[in-house]
């Protein structure tokens, strides 16, 4: 059986930490920011660490990279 391919798309959005955790930017602080609440836009700005739940499923997408 071939070997998994690592996503391409998703090694360039998220980035895991020495401990193995994934890191990922908050998404809509794109644009329409005129209509969200400056505590919200502060939030969105930080950076965020993905639920334990959710880092399996994307781990597999990662199988090539090394923390």
């Amino acid at each position: 059986m071939p070997k998994q391919k690592t996503h391409k798309g998703l090694t360039k959005r998220v980035r895991i930490t020495k401990t193995g955790k994934i890191k990922y930017k908050h998404v809509g602080v794109g644009h329409l920011l005129s209509g969200k609440p400056m505590k919200r836009k502060r939030k969105l700005r930080r950076v965020a660490v993905m639920a334990a739940t959710e880092q399996p499923k994307f781990r597999r997408l990662l199988a090539g990279k090394k923390p």
